[in-house]
């Protein structure tokens, strides 16, 4: 009622509404569809993925749109999940233990076989900071041995522990693997796990191996190595919780344990396809225009669900069925009007999104048009859920070019909505992959709701209403950039990197790391912020960290455990390699 009101309301002012290119049925229609139980929550490599990116290449062939790449999808090889071998065994002196009962190997753990003596190094930290001191490797030799350690740490009542850094796995892990260890065996504390129950194996996107050993156990099997010296888990727990001090020691107890744990790879795919320019210079300039297809199929451990304990159809109606629909319908209204567009525009559904923008970033690398010749990005996620009262619409990247903000203050005039700007051209979708690459972008987005990430994000609850509402503004705005005369001015808005995984550092680089990397051959830099210590240092994008401060760096996890200990105002030597050559930097930080 309040809408129509306001309809009449601007009609009888004499002020001429946005004319509707979009059709509402064609919208509900995609959405529903992509939504469905059926596609199982379009995981990344899941079958149910390719039967979406069959459906969106069809409905890119109704709108006219020509395909590009192999039929109009681009693939590329993606880890989807880890799978325990067959061969995965544990002997603690001549007591054999039982896998998924007894021992459990974690994701990233080496493959192979190992024996050796144990250390019990407590929590296994290795902290010397001003503020906090915690050394589990004092007094012990761990070398070529087999460390035993508690998960989490002495304040895991409290949420804003100090020691909360240092507390994950691979954290751990590292530690461990720095002071010369060959394999680490984690137990949970009854303060952490009463049940003491094994932890699921689930894969944390990532291929990065530990180069170590690693195994979590029960505390009943725990107590069977600490036997010997006549004491449990259960005291040492309490031991370390109440002094608040390392409490390490050498077991003579012979631990072997056979680890095979392997990646399964499947294949993603990238939607494509393109409405041709008809100016003769600008044709060959390109609009991409992108959203993400892929959700996170049945939710659980590790898939980014808020309820990972539910297993269920998490079918993504708003994240991201929503922007997908939504780049369909804007192509079909483009080719519908008949207007000539003077740039070409690419439409790209993306895959791997949910999985750390992999779909988008593959197409950045192996773009099918001139990437030096692509003026501008418009990524649309999550646009389904309008807030009827409220009425707002955030629009990121307004920064990344001079004449963003002008653009979109022309054609958010009269609008059921109020436009919110975000100049930063960084953010946590697709258009980053953009970004990064210096080219300017609009990221649309109606926000989260209470249902994101749950299998509650269903198709009836979206406002299909206020989403038509959104793509007539984005149509216009899309129809301005291919039509001006002059492409967008790309500007530099707040730095090309973010912290990942709930970390953070008193200090940074300045760099965007490449999130996207498989292997162990180090970080590769994906982007340098201009006057953050990297850039002052010389470094680039393309250059690959291998170690900071004679500490090695392979992969993404080992680079933000080394950026914990360092200090504002330090200066750090960091090894790269270029172009095949090693060079030593130093960083002022």
């Amino acid at each position: 009622m309040k809408k129509i009101f306001l309809i009449l309301i601007l009609f009888i002012s004499g002020i001429e509404l946005y004319a509707q290119r979009i059709s509402m049925p064609d919208l509900k229609k995609d959405i529903t569809v992509l939504a469905a139980d059926s596609l199982k929550g379009r995981k990344t490599g899941a079958i149910e993925g390719l039967m979406a990116a069959s459906y969106i290449r069809s409905r890119f062939t109704q709108t006219g749109l020509e395909l590009y790449q192999q039929k109009g999808l681009q693939a590329f090889q993606v880890n989807t999940d880890v799978k325990l071998g067959e061969r995965n065994s544990l002997k603690i002196n001549m007591s054999t233990a039982s896998v998924k009962t007894d021992f459990l190997p974690l994701a990233f753990s080496e493959n192979g076989t190992f024996e050796s003596d144990v250390v019990f190094a407590g929590y296994g930290f290795d902290i010397n900071l001003d503020s906090l001191k915690w050394n589990d490797y004092n007094g012990v030799d761990v070398k070529g041995k087999w460390v035993l350690m508690l998960k989490g740490d002495p304040e895991f009542d409290k949420s804003d522990s100090k020691f909360i850094p240092y507390t994950d796995d691979r954290s751990k892990v590292l530690a461990a693997k720095d002071k010369g260890a060959a394999g680490v065996i984690l137990v949970a504390g009854r303060a952490i796990d009463k049940k003491d129950s094994l932890p699921e194996l689930y894969f944390d996107k990532s291929d990065a191996r530990a180069g170590v050993f690693a195994l979590n156990i029960t505390r009943k099997l725990a107590n069977s190595i600490l036997s010997a010296k006549g004491i449990t888990i259960d005291s040492l727990e309490a031991k370390l919780n109440r002094e608040r001090r390392p409490n390490s020691f050498g077991i003579n107890t012979k631990v072997t344990a056979t680890v095979q744990v392997s990646l399964l790879q499947a294949m993603a795919q990238n939607v494509i396809g393109i409405l041709h320019g008809s100016d003769p210079v600008l044709k060959d300039e390109y609009i991409v225009v992108g959203a993400h297809y892929d959700h996170l199929g049945m939710g659980g451990h590790g898939s980014g669900s808020r309820n990972p304990d539910t297993v269920a159809v998490h079918n993504g109606a708003d994240d991201n069925a929503s922007g997908t629909a939504g780049i369909i319908a804007l192509a079909s209204a483009l080719k519908d009007s008949g207007v000539k567009l003077k740039r070409s525009v690419v439409f790209v559904a993306f895959s791997g999104e949910e999985m750390g923008l992999l779909g988008s970033k593959f197409y950045t690398r192996n773009s099918p048009v001139d990437l030096a010749k692509t003026k501008a990005m418009i990524n649309l996620d999550m646009i389904g859920r309008l807030d009827p009262d409220s009425g707002s619409v955030m629009v990121s990247g307004t920064g990344t070019s001079a004449e963003a903000e002008g653009i979109l203050d022309t054609y958010g005039k009269n609008r059921p909505f109020q436009l919110k700007y975000s100049p930063e051209g960084f953010g946590a979708s697709d258009h980053s992959s953009f970004y990064v690459e210096n080219i300017p972008v609009f990221f649309f987005t109606t926000g989260a709701h209470g249902d994101y990430h749950t299998p509650q994000d269903d198709a009836d609850l979206i406002n299909y209403t206020g989403e038509v509402e959104v793509l007539n503004l984005v149509y216009d705005v899309l129809l301005d950039i291919a039509n001006r005369d002059k492409s967008l001015t790309f500007r530099e808005a707040g730095p090309k990197s973010a912290s990942r995984m709930g970390q953070r550092f008193k200090v940074t680089l300045g760099i965007l790391p490449d999130f996207t990397s498989s292997g162990n051959e180090g970080l590769r830099i994906d982007g340098v912020t201009k006057d953050k210590p990297a850039y002052r240092a010389g470094l680039v994008k393309g250059d690959v960290i291998t170690a900071i401060n004679g500490k090695a760096v392979k992969n993404i996890y080992e680079y933000m455990d080394r950026l914990k200990t360092l200090q504002a105002g330090q200066t750090c030597n960091v090894d790269i390699t270029r172009n095949g050559k090693t060079i030593v930097v130093l960083i002022q930080l």
